[in-house]
Parts: structure tokens; C-alpha cells; sequence
């Protein structure tokens, strides 16, 4: 398998869902007791922090606008699991969340970019090209390549195919992107 060349300012796009944490099916978690971190995952960002410039989340989030749960609680759940990955001596420096129901117009859902370009918004110094996506579903995978990242499809792969031309490379877990990266010494 070819290897992913990464140098230090380079920056790893995560979906959470399915990637960070587990993901209940029929449901939205509405806080961080729901909230169950995939195994490996914090000892992941561990190492992933001293590989890659930024770390940033972008999920959608239409349990919002569904009124399942507010942007406080979903803020607070946020705090929770940053305060964790730090505890655990990892890092995430953002997250970006979209909100919007999936029927609304004009959302920023993924695979739209919106959360990326908001992103780069506040870290100006993203180059697309020099990231990664890892995501659960191929609307992660079509974000990714909408911004020429390098795809990594991770956990239920929702949506894939084995023909798809969206994804790079197909992972058991976030974990495992350890083993694609070639990292500059």
C-alpha cells in the first residue's frame, strides 16, 4: 500500500462519528454520558499530535436542527471530549459543526465544504492539498476530494463501494492511519 508522505504542517480532518467516537445508530448523542471514544482513538491523537500541524473536527450536526439537542449542549459535550483527548496528552484545535437539518437549503452540511473554508478562515495557513479526511461515509470522502485532500474511509464505510473513486485508502479505524503515514524525520 502506498504510503501518505506527511511533513509537519500538515493538517488531519476528522469526521467524529464513527471515527472518534461510536456511533448509535437511529440515534443522536445528546451528551458526553452517551459519548463512548472508539478504541485507540485517544492514544491516536496522542501520537497524531506531534505528526500533523492542526488537528480539526467537522461533523454534521442535525440533531440541532432537529431540536434534538441546542448548540450549548452540544458546545458542552465538545468541551467534555476535548478535555479528555488533552488528559490523555493529544490535542483537536477546532471544531466545526453544522447544525442544519439535512432537508434545509442552503445547509453547510458535508459534503458541502463550507466547514473547511471556515476553518482555514481562522488557520490561514491550511493547504488543502497537504490534508487528510477520515471519515465513516462517503459524504466525508466526496468533502475531502471537493478540496483535493487524501480520502481515508474508516468503521461502517456508510455508503462505500469497492469502485469508489472518492476514497484513497480503507481503514478498520482512525488508528490505523498510523500505519499509511510516512512521516518526515
Amino acid at each position: 500500500m502506498k504510503k501518505i508522505q506527511v511533513t509537519r504542517d500538515w493538517v488531519l480532518f476528522l469526521d467524529r462519528d464513527g471515527v472518534i467516537n461510536e456511533r448509535i445508530p437511529g440515534e443522536y448523542i445528546t451528551d458526553f454520558n452517551q459519548f463512548r471514544f472508539l478504541d485507540g482513538v485517544l492514544e491516536f491523537l496522542e501520537k497524531a499530535s506531534g505528526i500533523f500541524k492542526y488537528i480539526i473536527l467537522v461533523t454534521n450536526q442535525q440533531g440541532i436542527g432537529k431540536g434534538i439537542m441546542t448548540e450549548s449542549e452540544l458546545d458542552l459535550l465538545h468541551e467534555c471530549m476535548i478535555r479528555e483527548v488533552r488528559r490523555c496528552r493529544g490535542k483537536i484545535d477546532a471544531i466545526y459543526y453544522c447544525g442544519d437539518k439535512s432537508t434545509q437549503s442552503n445547509n453547510s452540511r458535508k459534503p458541502k465544504t463550507d466547514m473547511a473554508y471556515w476553518a482555514r478562515e481562522d488557520f490561514p495557513d491550511i493547504d488543502f492539498m497537504k490534508s487528510i479526511m477520515v471519515g465513516d461515509s462517503i459524504t466525508d470522502m466526496d468533502f475531502g476530494k471537493r478540496l483535493e485532500m487524501q480520502t481515508v474511509l474508516v468503521g461502517e464505510c456508510l455508503g462505500y463501494t469497492d469502485q469508489d473513486v472518492l476514497v484513497d485508502y480503507v481503514l478498520e479505524g482512525l488508528p490505523d492511519l498510523l500505519s499509511v503515514l510516512e512521516c518526515e524525520k
